[in-house]
């Protein structure tokens, strides 16, 4: 797998060859971030693809019920990211109102770790 780097901002790299790009477990690991960072309708060329932040994880309160919810989502994405083949480890927690995942998942080019 091969994909375009990130700058910090968000914005693709360019201008330096194949440096500008990820490959095989680091080409996913930046694939889940931006699958996690999408939102719902958010994509003019798939508008049904996204988290649902507006729609199912804002204005929620920090329930067991309602982390777990949000887990589910999340995990979802990660799960139907190309080149993922099944989550490891998950965990995730809501401290002061800030929800915080981490998660290992095993791809088909080895382990990736990913946090929010």
């Amino acid at each position: 797998m091969k994909y375009r780097k990130l700058d910090n901002d968000g914005d693709y790299v360019f201008g330096h060859g194949d440096n500008d790009f990820l490959f095989d477990v680091d080409a996913v690991g930046q694939l889940i971030k931006t699958r996690l960072k999408l939102l719902l309708g958010e994509w003019w060329e798939d508008l049904e693809d996204g988290l649902p932040l507006f729609e199912s994880i804002l204005g929620l309160s920090g329930t067991d019920e309602n982390t777990k919810a949000v887990d589910m989502l999340i995990q979802n994405r990660i799960m139907n990211t190309d080149g993922v083949t099944n989550i490891k480890k998950f965990s995730s927690g809501i401290n002061k109102r800030v929800y915080d995942m981490q998660a290992v998942a095993n791809t088909i080019y080895g382990v990736v770790e990913v946090s929010l």
